[in-house]
């Protein structure tokens, strides 16, 4: 299998706190994630979800680079995704999607019980944007803050209304386990860098194909935000990379434009491809995200006086 850790930066170490674990959703499924603990008491907890290709294993920098600055991370992958083997690329509907997330969220509080309640952040990155914002809509109460990573709310391949009607009939006879292709999934589209295109091509955990009702599960949580993406509320971050050639940052910028229940800000960088990640220096963009968690946790990260809460402008990339 192809070393993972092959495009990492030189210097970054592996946490020992970088933990691999299982727990059953309601209706069995072993659902698989990777988590990095700070040293100490946690700030906050962030539940993370990935892209439609993509898996935790993709965001180890920055997600150690988070645990070092005080936040516990949780990358979920998703059912039929990353390490999660069994249905391969398949969703029942996008009710058990939302169900899994909302049910790891009981699990952690669960078993984290017995220690000090911090803050919950749900972090959603490319696709996962779009399933952590219906989360958001579906059960704002259950969280404190959104963070939306160039989200997949809107991409520049939206289905037409025959394509709709084709995944409802195909679903009807019988053929919602038919596997199709995912569109945009060339590794020019996510980033720049040799290295990582060449980490995408490799990866065996990567995601090409999903079932007929996985994209039935797709348009529906595109027709629940249009509906109850205003329900969405408490502080709520979008960062958007300029150069993105998957995501509709015009329609992603007016989406949060209309969460007029929600504190939000916008952070973009001008030159970046898709995938903030695998940037040659992902650090801005980064922390700037620690900012923001800090300033929603009233954690301090640093020795620096951290701005007032999500105060920051938005970053234009140098």
């Amino acid at each position: 299998m192809f070393d993972p850790s092959l495009p990492l930066r030189a210097g970054v170490r592996q946490l020992p706190e970088m933990t691999t674990t299982v727990y059953r959703a309601s209706d069995g499924y072993p659902l698989q994630h990777r988590c990095w603990r700070p040293a100490g008491q946690p700030l906050a907890r962030i539940i993370a979800l990935h892209g439609i290709q993509s898996h935790g294993g993709w965001y180890q920098y920055s997600s150690q680079q988070l645990a070092d600055a005080g936040y516990e991370v949780h990358f979920l992958d998703r059912r039929g995704s990353g390490l999660n083997s069994r249905d391969r690329g398949h969703a029942i509907h996008e009710e058990r999607l939302i169900a899994d997330v909302r049910q790891f969220l009981n699990h952690l509080r669960w078993s984290c019980r017995h220690e000090p309640q911090v803050p919950v952040i749900l972090m959603g990155v490319s696709w996962g944007g779009k399933l952590a914002a219906a989360c958001a809509a579906t059960f704002p109460d259950q969280i404190d803050g959104l963070a939306l990573l160039y989200p997949g709310i809107y991409s520049r391949l939206r289905p037409s209304f025959w394509q709709r009607f084709r995944l409802e009939w195909a679903s009807a006879i019988g053929w919602e386990r038919v596997p199709v292709p995912i569109p945009l999934n060339e590794p020019e589209l996510f980033t720049d860098s040799p290295a990582w295109r060449e980490y995408i091509r490799r990866d065996e955990l990567a995601l090409h194909r999903v079932t007929v009702n996985f994209l039935r599960s797709n348009v529906r949580l595109s027709q629940l935000l249009e509906a109850r993406g205003p329900e969405i509320r408490g502080p709520v971050l979008m960062m958007l990379a300029g150069r993105d050639q998957i995501i509709n940052n015009a329609s992603n910028r007016a989406f949060l434009g209309r969460l007029t229940r929600a504190q939000t800000r916008l952070a973009e960088y001008d030159r970046a491809c898709h995938t903030l990640e695998f940037e040659d220096d992902p650090n801005p963009f980064i922390q700037d995200l620690i900012l923001w968690l800090d300033g929603v946790t009233g954690g301090n990260s640093s020795e620096q006086p951290v701005p007032a809460p999500v105060s920051f402008p938005p970053r234009k990339a140098s």
